[in-house]
């Protein structure tokens, strides 16, 4: 079957479909996938090259300038006008959409073509792009159990989210109780976890715990020194190069919560503190499902201090057998590559 990929210009998005892409390839189908050209290099450096790629202009709409606004869609319309020229060459029998702006010009030109479209949204909370281009969706599969803002009439599909293979190797690996501390605030870092997690660990009882503190390039020799001049025992970096070993090593996880983020501690099973970005109503989502489970907690950002995160940590490596029990509970099996095929090829 003759099978098309829609993604989005970021990571999060392109990591899932090429999961997704990669399998139907196993399975003898032919795909194309089709992305913003920002992502050029992450799709054209994976492995498998069976699958054909064509790269559109788009970009988002939110958050921007007026003049700015107007421009991305105009980009997202030129890019409608040549899907829907390219879909009928092409003709591909199904469409699946991972979300995001680049991947509206794909769905509108499967509409136009009534090719069925399934969507997959990432977050707890539907996003703007999602949004708008539900109404021309038959399916949309989620990440999240639950997911606010969409209509009750949507045909809805929990299949949870695709990750790499090494995030499936370490599921429900036992915590090793090392008091091995991970903080992440994602690709962009987060200048409040840089602000308050140092001021917290200072503080602890017991000093003898490892940080391993990713953050943005600017503020790396800063936090090492911090760090050092108080006899803390860190590795301060950028760039997380093997994402999987490092959370599966950490006894707690303090950081963001994407949503890429919090279905890899839900695939290994990790405990963690998560900080959603105080303007993002989708990181809060995120956040708050991974807290109901039980697996830790959700705090806003201006309720997150020192103060509370010391206690908190206190608490937690005083109480081994509570940490064991979050992780427990912060699993989730993910076998979402499986569901999403199943759905799609019904």
């Amino acid at each position: 079957m003759k099978i098309w990929i829609a993604t989005g210009g970021t990571g999060g998005h392109v990591f899932p479909a090429l999961s997704v892409v990669n399998e139907l390839v196993k399975l003898g189908h032919s795909v194309i996938i089709s992305a913003d050209s920002r992502v050029k290099k992450m799709i054209t450096n994976e492995k498998n090259k069976k699958a054909k790629a064509v790269f559109i202009w788009a970009s988002g709409v939110g958050a921007k300038k007026r003049i700015q606004q107007i421009f991305a869609l105009f980009k997202i319309a030129v890019s409608s006008v040549f899907l829907i020229l390219l879909f009928g060459i092409i003709r591909p029998r199904k469409l699946v959409a991972f979300g995001g702006y680049a991947s509206v010009p794909a769905i509108f030109a499967a509409h136009v073509w009534k090719i069925p479209t399934f969507l997959h949204e990432q977050n707890a909370a539907i996003g703007r792009a999602n949004k708008f281009a539900l109404r021309w969706v038959k399916t949309l599969m989620t990440s999240f159990p639950t997911v606010s803002g969409i209509s009750p009439n949507t045909n809805v599909v929990y299949t949870g989210l695709p990750v790499r293979d090494d995030f499936l190797s370490f599921a429900k690996t036992p915590l090793k109780h090392d008091m091995k501390i991970f903080v992440t605030g994602g690709s962009l870092g987060a200048q409040i976890l840089d602000d308050i997690v140092p001021m917290a660990i200072v503080k602890l009882k017991n000093k003898k715990v490892f940080i391993t503190h990713q953050t943005r390039p600017e503020n790396v020799a800063k936090l090492q020194r911090f760090y050092s001049e108080n006899k803390i025992h860190a590795n301060v970096l950028s760039f997380v190069h093997d994402m999987a070993n490092t959370i599966v090593n950490a006894d707690i996880i303090i950081g963001r919560s994407g949503a890429s983020t919090v279905i890899e501690l839900e695939t290994i099973g990790r405990p963690a503190i998560l900080v959603p970005l105080n303007i993002n109503p989708d990181q809060a989502a995120n956040a708050e499902s991974f807290a109901k489970n039980g697996g830790g907690f959700a705090i806003a950002q201006n309720k997150f201090s020192a103060k509370w995160l010391t206690a908190t940590l206190d608490d937690l490596f005083d109480n081994p057998a509570r940490l064991d029990k979050m992780a427990e509970k912060s699993y989730v099996e993910n076998t979402a590559v499986k569901k999403i095929i199943e759905t799609i090829l019904k």
